[in-house]
Parts: structure tokens; C-alpha cells; sequence
């Protein structure tokens, strides 16, 4: 359990991140030259937009400092946040910063590299269900691989809570022995049914399987609550191929989320160049790693350095250099008029929160909020303000406000 009471005596993050007023950059941002300078976008503002004319004054504040290394933030109906612990804990934080180990048995996790407990998402009925999902990296005989469970959260009116009847539903298949791209994100929809984000596990050939059906690895899956295959998914009838796939061609999704009409986004990583945004579609295959922006860590070029044909769907936006995309929420709320409609996006490479403002399905204006942080995971609460997690051995959690 994390003492409320070292939270409350422990010193802010950083006297400057303490009510500071940030203010982003001005346009147009420029973030350094290009990893593959020979690469040109597909299309107008598909990479580089420029800055809006007026980016938003931003004051940050940090809520709550001093916690385990954490991976993701969902917001409760009561208002205090339900955090995941790479470690393996589920932790209730309240607005004031005070923080509670969830009690109850969750299953073991693999927490090296960059595996853990990871992602958590409440489903559309969790007020009368009280059910959650969560993804984790789970250790198995064969290696690990992503896997989501579900249980049901009982809160108590002294302000704790735990977990019971956890159940794993949905297992990424083939496992594989690394530590490396696991994803993953769960984005509930209405409905009852669930996006889940997958990466390929990096390492050369095996990320090659985020192209063949057959496989689960670079995916983007959708399932129902109890993490079958929908029937209308794209692949049902396709023989071998997995049925629980929506879309294909993925490296690693670290962001994801719904815009107003409900529709799934996505923000992956790429290698050296290459971070992308989608709109990702049924049956849609978005080329990794054989059509992709960027080079190889050591500098080569990917594949045959393909940036586009006619059997993968171009990314809406890319980055080179990275922002190293992780957390994404759709802006709608009132503390920041200049970002409504607009995708939020943690940066951990970026060192802030990064805001794409859309004109319909395009990027118009990239802007950033400069944080001077890892952001693994980005939320908007419900007084509107911006919630980002920081990406460190000891994680805090800052407040993002609007510097009238």
C-alpha cells in the first residue's frame, strides 16, 4: 500500500511544474531534422503541420506524486482515478493525491522490459457492474504475450476498494520469449464490445507476422465483453486467419481512443521515424513492416524502405523524429476551448503532451505542451482538465489547466 501521508509530505515533482504557466511552442514547431530525410509525406500536413496561430496557455499542477512506476489512468464515476502499476497493482488515487492499493489477487504479470500491468478501461455499464478490463503482460510456458482480463471493482464507503472473479478472456497467440511490444490499449464502445491494441514483439523475422492473418501479433483486435470474435469482424470468414482481427500491419499501439462519432484512433510507434496516427478500418492493412516511414535503429532502411503502394493504407499523420506516442484521449470539455475536438497525445520521447487539432479526418495544427516529462498515459477528467502520467521508476500525476 502507498501511505497517503508520504504522498502528502513528499516535496512536487518540480517547483516549476507546480502552477507554472507553460505555453506551448509557437508555430511553426520544428523538432529536429528528419531521420530519413529522403522520405516525403503522401500528402499536405501529413507530417510537420504547422503550429496554431494561438496556442492555448497551459498551467500545470502536479496532483499526486511518489508512486510506483505507472502505465495507465481511467477516471471513476466519483471522480478519483483508477491507476495501473507496472509492478502488477491496481492503485485508487483521490483528487487530493492520497493513493490506495486496490486489494485483491490479480494475476502475475511479466514486468521486465516493457511489460507489466498495463492498460485498464471500465466498461459502459460499470456503474450498475461494477466490471473493469485490463491488459498485462503475462508470462506463460512459451514465453508471454498481451493478454486482457476482467473482474468486477467494489468500492467501499471508507473510500478503498478491491477486485474479485478475475478472469482472463482474451490471450494474444503466438507467445513469444522478449520483452518488447506488447502494446496495448482497451477502448470499450458502447455497445459492450472492445478495441484491443497489440505490437509485434519488435525483434526481426517475428515482427514480420504483424502482415499474416493467421498470427495475432502487430494487430488490432475487436471482441465482445467475454472476448470472442464479433461476427461482422472482417476475417471471420477467412480461413486461418484469426477471427478476432479488425485491422493489420501494426508495430506497436500505444494510443487509442474514440473521437465524437465513436469511431476508433490510434497512435503507434514507430522506429527511428515513423510514429504514427490512424483511423484504423475494417480489414484495413497499415503496411508495417513492409511499407512504413522511418529507418531501423541502427540506421538501415526498413524492408525494401517502402513508404507507400497500393495494398496499405497510408498513415492521417507521422512523425520523424519520434514524439514516442503513449496514452491518447479525444478533447471535449470546457477548460480548454482551443482544443476541442482535438486528440491529446503523451509524448514519451516528446517530453509533454502533444495536441493534433483536425480539420475533419487531417491534421491541421500540431501543437506541444511542454512538460519536461516521459507522459505515458494522457486523460481528460471530468472537470476538463488534462490529466497526464509521468513514465518514470517513481510516477506522478499532473493537471493540466488553462492559464487565463
Amino acid at each position: 500500500m502507498i501511505l497517503s501521508s508520504r504522498l502528502l509530505a513528499s516535496t512536487m515533482l518540480s517547483a516549476a511544474l507546480l502552477a507554472t504557466p507553460v505555453l506551448a511552442q509557437q508555430a511553426p514547431f520544428d523538432a529536429g531534422p528528419a531521420n530519413a530525410p529522403d522520405q516525403t509525406p503522401a500528402s499536405e500536413n501529413q507530417a510537420r503541420a504547422p503550429q496554431p496561430d494561438a496556442p492555448a496557455s497551459v498551467t500545470s499542477e502536479v496532483v499526486a506524486e511518489g508512486l510506483p512506476q505507472l502505465w495507465s489512468l481511467e477516471f471513476l464515476p466519483d471522480g478519483r482515478m483508477l491507476v495501473t502499476a507496472k509492478e502488477g497493482a491496481l492503485h485508487i488515487v483521490t483528487p487530493e493525491g492520497e493513493a490506495t492499493e486496490v486489494e485483491g489477487e490479480l494475476p502475475a504479470v511479466d514486468s521486465e522490459g516493457q511489460g507489466g500491468l498495463l492498460d485498464v478501461a471500465l466498461a459502459p455499464d460499470f456503474d450498475t457492474t461494477g466490471r473493469i478490463y485490463f491488459s498485462f503482460a503475462e508470462p506463460r510456458d512459451d514465453g508471454n504475450g498481451t493478454s486482457v482480463a476482467a473482474a468486477t471493482l467494489t468500492l467501499d464507503e471508507a473510500g478503498g476498494a478491491s477486485v474479485s472473479d478475475v478472469e482472463v478472456i482474451f490471450r494474444q497467440e503466438p507467445s513469444y520469449d522478449g520483452g518488447l511490444h506488447f502494446g496495448s490499449r482497451i477502448v470499450p464502445n458502447e455497445d459492450g464490445t472492445l478495441y484491443v491494441t497489440v505490437g509485434e514483439r519488435s525483434d526481426e523475422p517475428i515482427r514480420d507476422q504483424a502482415q499474416e492473418l493467421e498470427s495475432g501479433l502487430g494487430k488490432i483486435f475487436r471482441i465482445d465483453a467475454e472476448g470472442q470474435a464479433l461476427p461482422d469482424n472482417p476475417f471471420v470468414e477467412t480461413e486461418g486467419a484469426r477471427p478476432e482481427i479488425w485491422s493489420l500491419g501494426h508495430r506497436n499501439v500505444q494510443g487509442a481512443t474514440l473521437d465524437g462519432e465513436g469511431r476508433l484512433w490510434t497512435a503507434e510507434h514507430g522506429a527511428r521515424g515513423g510514429d504514427e496516427l490512424n483511423r484504423p478500418e475494417a480489414g484495413v492493412n497499415y503496411g508495417w513492416p513492409e511499407v512504413t516511414y522511418g529507418i531501423n535503429y541502427d540506421g538501415t532502411q526498413i524492408g525494401e524502405g517502402v513508404t507507400q503502394n497500393a495494398e496499405t493504407v497510408q498513415p492521417v499523420y507521422y512523425w520523424d523524429p519520434v514524439i514516442a506516442p503513449s496514452g491518447m484521449a479525444y478533447y471535449e470539455g470546457d477548460e480548454f476551448p482551443e482544443w476541442q475536438g482535438a486528440f491529446l497525445i503523451g509524448g514519451l520521447q516528446a517530453l509533454g503532451v502533444v495536441v493534433l487539432h483536425m480539420d475533419g479526418d487531417q491534421v491541421a495544427f500540431e501543437e506541444r505542451v511542454p512538460l519536461e516529462a516521459r507522459i505515458r498515459d494522457v486523460k481528460v477528467g471530468p472537470d476538463g482538465a488534462v490529466y497526464a502520467v509521468t513514465d518514470d521508476s517513481s510516477s506522478s500525476i499532473i493537471r493540466l489547466t488553462h492559464g487565463r
